[in-house]
């Protein structure tokens, strides 16, 4: 059961869209890839990566967009149909099962710091990344970094997506 400790609010710049996660993120990326600074306009996209069964609509819709991505499958970024604001994305790599929620829309988004650092390779040289963070050139393998509870609701998702 969520509790006010464990739910994060969320909403795009006009507030017809509004959001709850019910839990805590499975894990928070903070990309450095150039498609991430494209298509944010910034030097990297903090997402927090979390189970689309745990992240309430409580207001407004969403507006899906298909986007390209480096991997070639695209991703499907959802929009506030009215302010244009991205509140999260979901990747072809893991379907609809996963929202990549963007941590800026968040009310409280110092609440969730980069669990790592990734794609750092093609960092911008003047961001200084934190002592103590993990960072990665390109990508990384969950099983060596992720805590053992984010592990544990993966492999549930992963069960459940073998049985469709």
């Amino acid at each position: 059961m969520a509790t006010e400790s464990t739910c994060y609010h969320g909403a795009c710049t006009c507030r017809f869209v509004r959001y709850r996660m019910t839990a805590k993120p499975l894990f928070v990326h903070c990309c450095h890839c150039r498609w991430c600074q494209r298509e944010t306009g910034a030097s990297f996209a903090l997402n927090a990566m979390i189970e689309a069964t745990r992240v309430q609509l409580l207001q407004g819709e969403v507006q899906v967009v298909d986007t390209p991505s480096n991997s070639g499958k695209g991703q499907k970024i959802s929009r506030c149909p009215r302010c244009h604001i991205a509140v999260w994305s979901n990747y072809a790599g893991a379907g609809d099962a996963v929202r990549f929620v963007r941590v800026g829309t968040l009310e409280d988004p110092e609440r969730l710091p980069p669990d790592i650092h990734i794609f750092t390779a093609s960092k911008q040289p003047w961001v200084v990344l934190p002592p103590g963070t993990p960072a990665v050139a390109e990508y990384y393998k969950a099983s060596e970094l992720w805590p053992k509870e984010s592990l544990e609701r993966r492999a549930v998702l992963l069960a459940m997506s073998q049985q469709r």
